[in-house]
This record gives structure tokens, sequence and C-alpha cells, in this order.
């Protein structure tokens, strides 16, 4: 146990005695509360075609909620980050999903399109931010090193299965029953589980219990090593920085690792919120389009995992330009289906999608940790965040712009097709590998040396 460790609550001193390391049930808290968190923040894309119907605004009108949304939560993230420095994450997690609950069941109260962005745009979007890859990634890293990828690919995956589970529900209450009735027991699930859940097990960063990374003791604390030593340094001038946010935007690597977020996040988001109206146009039908949306995410605990620890191996550029990649094949493969529709495109485009796409999140969430790790990490990575949310807001509001100006979303996937290859370039201009490796870079340069 760490020799600085301060006692805290009799609660957290049983913990630290927990009989498997406490790093996997952090994982297991954030995987359930991504499960329903993220899922009832993107359920936009499910109540969007009901909200249309009912109100008969635009297409550009009703989307900027979740673009409002989005700016918000851009803005929130800098500060969400200092508070996550000196707080901890069980009390802003909780906090963000009562205020996500406020949120939904006031939009059923809406008859102004400025309702809805405050409720389902702010509260539901914004806040939610919280149980978002954004703010677990602000606090998930620090439980791990050398196994950070898969951890956060398993932990993140719970979006995946809680798609697969919760998406067609919430298409089906909304069919039979009205999206308000979705909303409310979107409302329910967020106060029953996410809340008891995070205020009792969430906890902050090994240090917070006494323990360590990776659940390893170190040597000079009585813990064993075998082998040769490995060090996934490369640049040791810039590990050795104390980052602060006013250091890290005097370097390229934060801007162009900005970029490649906020580029990824576009193409990400760009299709999340427009594909299932662009599902039912082309002639699939309801049920079968929430279905497709919850395999998109099912495939993504796939691709999430194994590409999350394909990333501890090979590096995380590799694994980002992958994740685009599978973006930007989506993205032909809709168009494609606007003029063959065949079940096979269909699901290569979620396969592509799911499996490719949203391995990207594994990938956010390590990245940023790999390269500017330390004290401040957190008010770091809430200006990317501010920088990345801003490219995945406005990606739906301009691919719905598009849509009211031309009458189709051919200009606005080929938009977002070219902005998905513009991700790939600027991860390899960002090169986490050129200032400190990953696990499996590390250890086959050991080899290497070795030899």
């Amino acid at each position: 146990m760490s020799s600085n460790y301060k006692s805290g609550s009799r609660l957290d001193e049983k913990l630290a005695k927990f009989p498997i390391y406490y790093g996997w049930v952090v994982v297991a808290v954030v995987f359930v509360t991504m499960g329903i968190g993220v899922n009832v923040r993107t359920s936009f894309s499910l109540l969007y075609p009901a909200i249309l119907e009912e109100y008969n605004w635009d297409r550009a009108t009703t989307a900027a909620a979740f673009t409002v949304g989005f700016i918000f939560a851009g803005l929130f993230s800098p500060i969400l980050g200092r508070m996550m420095d000196f707080s901890s994450p069980r009390y802003m997690l909780s906090a963000s999903a009562v205020l996500v609950s406020v949120g939904l069941v006031l939009s059923t109260y809406a008859t102004e399109p400025w309702h809805i962005y405050l409720t389902l745009g702010v509260l539901v979007v914004g806040s939610g931010i919280v149980m978002t890859y954004v703010g677990h990634s602000m606090f998930l890293p620090a439980w791990f090193e050398k196994r950070r990828g898969l951890a956060i690919g398993i932990a993140f995956s719970g979006v995946g299965i809680g798609s697969i589970i919760l998406m067609p529900l919430f298409q089906e209450i909304i069919t039979e029953q009205g999206w308000r009735e979705a909303c409310w027991l979107m409302a329910g699930l967020l106060i029953t589980v996410v809340v008891p859940l995070n205020l009792l097990l969430q906890r902050k960063n090994p240090q917070e219990l006494g323990l360590f990374p990776d659940g390893e003791v170190p040597a000079s604390l009585g813990g064993v090593t075998s082998g040769r030593a490995i060090d996934p340094i490369v640049d040791r001038v810039w590990a050795e920085t104390e980052w602060s946010l006013p250091k890290a935007v005097r370097t390229g690597t934060f801007w162009w690792l900005c970029l490649t977020c906020a580029t990824g996040l576009y193409a990400w988001y760009a299709v999340q919120i427009h594909q299932t109206k662009y599902l039912l146009e082309i002639g699939i039908s309801p049920l079968e389009a929430s279905f497709v949306l919850g395999l998109v995410g099912f495939a993504g605990v796939v691709g999430q995992i194994y590409f999350g620890h394909l990333s501890d191996r090979i590096g995380r550029e590799w694994i980002w330009s992958l994740s685009a990649a599978g973006f930007a094949i989506c993205y032909l493969l809709l168009l494609v289906m606007e003029f063959e529709s065949h079940p096979f495109i269909l699901y290569a485009m979620v396969i592509v999608q799911g499996a490719l796409g949203y391995a990207m999140a594994a990938v956010f969430g390590s990245m940023p940790a790999d390269l500017f790790q330390g004290k401040r990490y957190g008010e770091i990575l809430g200006l990317v965040s501010l920088l990345a949310l801003l490219g995945g807001g406005i990606g739906p509001w301009i691919t719905g712009y598009l849509y009211d100006l031309s009458g189709d979303y051919r200009s606005g996937f080929w938009l977002a097709f070219g902005i998905s290859i513009v991700s790939i370039f600027s991860v390899w201009m960002t090169a986490p590998r050129k200032r400190r490796l990953v696990a499996g870079q590390a250890e086959k340069r050991v080899v290497w040396n070795a030899e």
C-alpha cells in the first residue's frame, strides 16, 4: 500500500481490501454507467423523427438541439476537467445523472424549439458529457498503464451492450406509447441504477484507496520484478515535464491532437444523428432501423475491446486510422444504399461503423493520457474535449443544413467522408509514439536492444 495513502472513510478502507484488483471494479461501474448514460444521451437520434413529426419543424432547427448540447458540453469540458482534478468523479457522475433525468422529464412539456434546446440539448446532451467517453477519460486512464487500451475498451464497450438492449426498447416505447413515455423511462433508469452505483463504488484513482496502476506493487514496497526492465519513454524531456494547460497549448502536438479528435467526432456524430432518418427514407422500417442502430453499438463492443487491446500492442495511431477509415467506408456505403439497399450493404455498413469506427473511443480515452498525463491532466483533456465536441456538435448541424439546401444527404455524407481522411492524417502528425511507447512497442524495443 502506498506510503502516502491517507485513510479515508470506512467504506474506502473496505474497498481497498477488495479481493480482486479494484481497477476492474472501476471498469465495471464505468461499463454500466456508459451502457445507460451514453445510450440515453444519444437516444436523441430515436426521438428526432418523432419530434419532427409532432412539431413539423425543419431538420436543421430540430437537429440543432444536439448541436446546442454539444457546444454547451464543449464549453463545460474545461471546467469539468478542473473539477475532476480536485474532486471525486463519483459526485460529478451522480450529479450528471440527476441533471440528465431532469432534462428528460422537462422535455416532455416542450412546445417551442428553445424548450428542446434547453432540455434535450443543454441538460441531456450538455450535462450528460460527464457520463460519456469524455468524463470517464478524465480519470479512468489513471487506473491503468500497461493495459490502458484494453481496460478502456472494455469499460467503453458498455455503450454497445446497452445499445443492443436499450435502443430497441426505447424505439418500441416511442412507437407504441410516444417519445414522452420513453423519456420518463430513461430518467428512471438513471436515478435508480447510475446514481447509487457511482456514489457507492466509483473512485478517482488507485492512490485514493492506497493502490497502484494495473494492480501492481512497486519493488520498493515489496513487489516482485522479473525479466528486463521495460521503459516506454521515448522523449525523456517530454515525459518529465509537469504538464499544465498553458504548457500544453504551446506545443504543436496538442493542436494536432485537438484536430484529430474534432474531425473524428465530426465523422462519428454526423452519421449517428442522421442515419436513422436516412434509413427510414430509403425504405427501412422503424423497428429494423432501431435494430440496426443497436447492432452498430453491439459491433462496437467487439471493436472497442479488441482494438483497445491491440492499441496497447501496436500503438494508438494505427487503431485511430482504422477507426477513421471505418467511418469513411461507412459513409460510402450509405451513399451506395440510396441506389441499392441490399441487406448485405446495410450490414456491411453496420460492421465497419461499429467494429472499426467505434474503436475510436478506446483510443480517445488513451491517447491524451499517453501524451499529457500528470496532476493537471483533467484541465488539458478538458480543452481537447471542448474542441473535439465542437467538431462533434457541428457535424450533425452541417449535415442537416446541407440536407435542407439540397434535399438529400449526398453532400453531407461526402463532406464527412473527407473529414474522416483528415482525421487519419492528423493522428500521424500527433504521433504519440514519438513521446511514449505503448506496452507492446516498449517490449519490442527491449528485445531489439538486447539483440
